[in-house]
C-alpha cells in the first residue's frame, strides 16, 4: 500500500467526513460533525498561509492518504498553542494527609485540582485510523509525521507539548463524568464532550468548581477510572510513552483520561530526524526504509 501523509484541504471534507463516521464519542479533535470539520480544515489551511516566528493560534491537520485509492484512511493534528482561545483545563492528581494526635488517626488520599499548567504548550491530538489500516506501522507512520513537521517549522511550536487521551468509559457512559461533571452541567457526557469539541470550553470556566476534589467522596467506579485510557487509547499510549511523553497526574476534566507531555525537543522523532536534501529522514523499525518529510507547510508531504 503506498501512503503519504499531507496537510488536508477543503476538498478533502467529504473524504474526512467518511472517515469520522468510524469515530466513537470522545475523540473532540475529529468530530462527526461537517460544519466543525470544515472549520477546523479552513483553520488548517489559514495557518499555513500565516507568516509568522512565534506560535499564536495555529492548527494543523493532517490527512493520511491510500495513494491508489485516493481514500482519506487517517489523520492527526496538532494545536500550536493551547490556552489562547480559551484556557485549557485539567484535573492535576496529588496526595494529601490528615493527621489527629488526638484520636490517634492518619488519613492519606488523593485530590483533585484544576490547573492551568499547560498554558502555552502545543498540543497534539485527534489521532485516528480507518479500523482497516491499523497494522504495519501505519499508527506510527502518521503519529510520527507530526514530529517531523515540528521539527521542521520549530518556530511554531512552543517548548512543552501535550496530549490528551480518551479516559475509560463503557457505551459512551463516564463514570468520572457521571460522578463530577453532571453534578455541574446537568447533561449526558456525549452531549458536553461534543459542546466542547464545536462550540470551545467557556462553559467550563463558567460552571465548574474551583476547589479540590477528594477523590475519597467519588464513587469507587469513579475512583477506579482516573488515569485509566479508553480501551481504544491503550496502544496509543503506549507510542506516545516510547516517543518520550510522561504520565504524571495530569487528567482531563471530563471523563478523567490521562494528559501526557513533554518537552518538545526531547522528543524521540524529532531528535532523530536527519537532515537531507528535500527536507527531513526518519527511519522505522517496522519499514523497509525510512519515510522522509519534504515541503513547505500547505505542500508539506511525508513518504
Amino acid at each position: 500500500m503506498a501512503l503519504q501523509v499531507r496537510m488536508a484541504r477543503l476538498a478533502d471534507l467529504d473524504k474526512m467526513m467518511e472517515l469520522a463516521s468510524f469515530t466513537e464519542d470522545g475523540l473532540t479533535n475529529f468530530p462527526h460533525d461537517r460544519r466543525a470539520l470544515e472549520a477546523k480544515i479552513r483553520w488548517s489551511e489559514t495557518s499555513c498561509l500565516a507568516e509568522i516566528d512565534a506560535p499564536r493560534d495555529e492548527f494543523y491537520l493532517f490527512a493520511l492518504e491510500d495513494m491508489a485509492s485516493g481514500r482519506i484512511i487517517g489523520t492527526a493534528s496538532i494545536y500550536s498553542r493551547v490556552g489562547v482561545r480559551w484556557p485549557f483545563y485539567s484535573y492535576k492528581l496529588s496526595h494529601i494527609t490528615h493527621v489527629s494526635r488526638g484520636v490517634d488517626r492518619h488519613f492519606s488520599t488523593q485530590i483533585l485540582s484544576l490547573v492551568n499548567d499547560f498554558d502555552g504548550a502545543s498540543e497534539v491530538g485527534g489521532l485516528f485510523l480507518h479500523p482497516e489500516a491499523r497494522s504495519g506501522g501505519v499508527g506510527q507512520l502518521l503519529a510520527r509525521s507530526r514530529y517531523l513537521f515540528i521539527a521542521a517549522h520549530r518556530e511554531r511550536f512552543g517548548d512543552k507539548i501535550v496530549v490528551e487521551l480518551r479516559g475509560w468509559s463503557d457505551g459512551g457512559v463516564s463514570p468520572f463524568w457521571e460522578a463530577v461533571g453532571r453534578k455541574f452541567f446537568d447533561s449526558d457526557f456525549t452531549v458536553a464532550d461534543r459542546y466542547n469539541a464545536t462550540q470551545g470550553n467557556q462553559f467550563i470556566t463558567d460552571l465548574m468548581p474551583r476547589f479540590p476534589i477528594y477523590t475519597a467522596l467519588l464513587p469507587e467506579e469513579a475512583q477506579a477510572v482516573i488515569g485509566v485510557p479508553h480501551s481504544g487509547s491503550v496502544p496509543a499510549k503506549a507510542m506516545l510513552e516510547a516517543e518520550g511523553f510522561v504520565y504524571d497526574g495530569y487528567v482531563d476534566i471530563f471523563d478523567a483520561g490521562p494528559t501526557l507531555h513533554a518537552q518538545t525537543d526531547r522528543l524521540r522523532s524529532i531528535a532523530e530526524a536527519n537532515p537531507v536534501s528535500s527536507g527531513l529522514e526518519l527511519k522505522l523499525a517496522t519499514r523497509d526504509r525510512p519515510f522522509r518529510a519534504q515541503g513547505r507547510l500547505s505542500e508539506f508531504t511525508v513518504v
